[in-house]
Formats: C-alpha cells, structure tokens, sequence
C-alpha cells in the first residue's frame, strides 16, 4: 500500500433536537461532501451515554437523528448510515486506544473540564475517555477526513497523536505484516497503519450562537426554545424566532470589521451567509445600511425556503419508522465488513491470538 484511501467520516450524538446550528455546522456539510468523497455517516449512540445514562427513549432520538440526515440529503445507498453499538468493534478499538492513550493527553481535553466542572471526581470514566471512543470511531474505517466544529478540533488532534503513537509502536510490526504506509515523522520515517486525520473546517456559519444571547453557542440543552431554530420547526415557528432574535439598534455595516462588538448582529449575518451559501462580507455588501427591520423579514424568508422542506420532509421519513431502521441495518451491516477487516488486521499487529 501506497497512500491512504480518502474517505470521510462523521458522527452526531442521539441527545435531544437538531437545530440550525446542528445543520449549518456539520449536517449541510456532510450533505455537500458526498459529491467528492466516500462518506460515512454514524449516529455515536454509544457517544450519548457520556452525557446521560438513563434514556426513556434513546431509540427513537436515534431514529430521529437518522431521519434528518435523510431529509437533509444524504444518500443512504451511495454512502453508509448506522447507529455506532451496531458495530461492535467501536468498542473493542476503543478499548485498545484506551491502552494507546496516555491520562495526561485525556486531563488536557477542554470539553472534558468544562463538562465535569468543579466536581471532577464524580465525572464518569466514559466522560474522561470520550476522545478515545472518538478517535476509535474515525480510525476504524481509516478515515482521512472529519469535518469538525471548531469545539472538536482538540478532540481529533488527540486522534492524530493516538494514530501516530500506535504507527510509531507497531512500526516494524506493520512493516512485517505488509499492511502499512510510509510515513515521515520528524526526521524518522515509519510504517503507519492509521492515517492521520485531517480536519474539514470552513464556511460562513461554522458556528452558530444562541438567537438570544450571541455570547453563547446555540444548543439542543438551553431552557429557552426561542434561542435555537429546530429542524422540526415549521414556516411560522422559524419566522416567529427569527423575528423574536436578540439584536441591538445599530443598522448592519458595509464592512465586516463594523461587526465587531456586535455578536448578535455577526451571528445572523452568519446565519444568512451558510443558509444562502455566500461569504459574510457580500451579505453585508448587499444589506449594508439596512436596519434589523428590513434584514430580519429577509432572513426568515430565506430561513423558511431553505430549513421548511427539510422539516416537513423529517417528519414524513420519520413517521416510517420501518424504513429508518432499515437504513440503520443495511449500514451496520455495511460498516461492520468494514470494520471487521480494520480489527482482524490491529489484532495482528498487537499479537492477538485469533486464530
């Protein structure tokens, strides 16, 4: 072997509603990287229980979240849709990285610190152990890309230093084998088995804060359902939110430094610039001037053309509750022929008996 397949890899957690923010940072994206890439697309079940452990109804969130990648475009026969525990070898690779991994690379993970707070000891040891479940998801199918948010940019560079640590300790092993790639790092050359992932971060909208408070990221968890757009929402909901989002009395600036200070403002700009598929500076360009009372109506019709159909089209998929579960089997049982070669070939390496 001479170079990595490409092939892109992704997954979103089963915990509560996509929003806009779900949608224009990682959904839309997966969406367009179907046109370049082979893709496959996970809903990270396993990933949930970190966040909660008790579900009344984590199936149907599952299914649910299945249903919005359907909607939303992704094309379940062309590429691969699953839900994680259906591949067993999530786990078994994961337990492995958790061999891999060192405690001190998992104590410097900022999402781990803010979601265990003060009280760290009662934190669970799943929570501390994420990243590796991560990078066990992504190196599984070899995967060379991931398109992140920038809250997950730690998390894979913590997979690229698990994918280097194992190619660096298994070198003359993979070599042996004949399952590997030269690799240069530093000045060393050595056989890798994992790639190491690259990141696929960029657009206008990466990161879409909350519409009452542009301070904060918006989220499935805020108490306030007017500070997120649902991919559930129907036209009037969407337009009644949009209308209802914090702003302050300054008319938009011609230019993106007048965006400055002003986060708010900067998030709907962005909201229309993922949404209409243009940079922040030409939405300006065409709305410099305007007050909120023009730029507003403006948003939540391109909002309710753009995010309506999607919905409607959700609850349709999701209402054939037989048809998601089909589309959950027929890629588990596509991802596990892949994920199955992936970990005949690292008990190899490591010197498991299967004999």
């Amino acid at each position: 072997m001479t170079a990595f397949k490409p092939l892109v890899f992704s997954g979103v957690q089963p915990t509560g509603n996509l929003h806009l923010g779900n949608y224009l940072g990682a959904i839309k994206k997966f969406v367009a990287l179907q046109d370049t890439s082979d893709c496959i697309y996970c809903v990270v079940d396993l990933h949930s229980l970190t966040a909660q452990l008790v579900y009344e109804d984590l199936a149907d969130q599952t299914r649910s979240i299945t249903a919005a990648f359907l909607a939303s475009g992704i094309d379940p026969k062309k590429h691969i849709v699953f839900n994680q525990s259906r591949v067993m070898q999530h786990a078994e690779l994961a337990w492995i990285f958790n061999c891999v991994a060192r405690i001190g690379w998992m104590n410097r993970m900022t999402q781990f610190k803010d979601k265990a707070g003060k009280d760290r000891e009662n934190a669970s040891l799943g929570l501390l152990a994420y990243p590796s479940l991560m990078a066990a998801d992504i190196l599984l199918y070899r995967a060379t890309h991931v398109p992140v948010g920038e809250d997950q940019k730690q998390h894979l560079e913590l997979t690229r230093d698990i994918a280097q640590k194992f190619n660096n300790d298994f070198s003359d092993r993979i070599a042996a084998l004949g399952v590997g790639v030269e690799m240069q790092v530093g000045e060393e050359t050595v056989n890798g088995y994992f790639p190491l992932t690259e990141p696929v971060i960029g657009g206008p909208a990466a990161r879409i804060m909350s519409l009452r408070d542009g301070s904060k990221k918006m989220s499935k968890s805020d108490p306030s359902d007017l500070s997120r757009i649902n991919l559930t929402d129907d036209a009037d909901a969407i337009s009644k939110k949009i209308r209802k989002a914090k702003t302050d009395p300054e008319a938009l600036p011609s230019e993106l430094d007048g965006l400055a200070s002003r986060p708010e403002a900067e998030n709907l700009v962005g909201i229309y610039a993922g949404l209409a598929e243009m940079s922040k500076a030409d939405v300006l360009k065409e709305f410099a001037g305007q007050q909120f009372s023009v730029f507003k109506p403006a948003l939540a019709d391109l909002a309710v053309e753009k995010l309506a159909p999607i919905a409607s089209e959700m609850r349709r998929i999701s209402d054939d509750r037989a048809y998601v579960d089909a589309v959950l089997k027929d890629g588990g049982e596509r991802a596990g022929v892949l994920a199955e070669a992936t970990m005949k070939t690292v008990r190899d390496i490591i010197g498991l008996l299967q004999a």
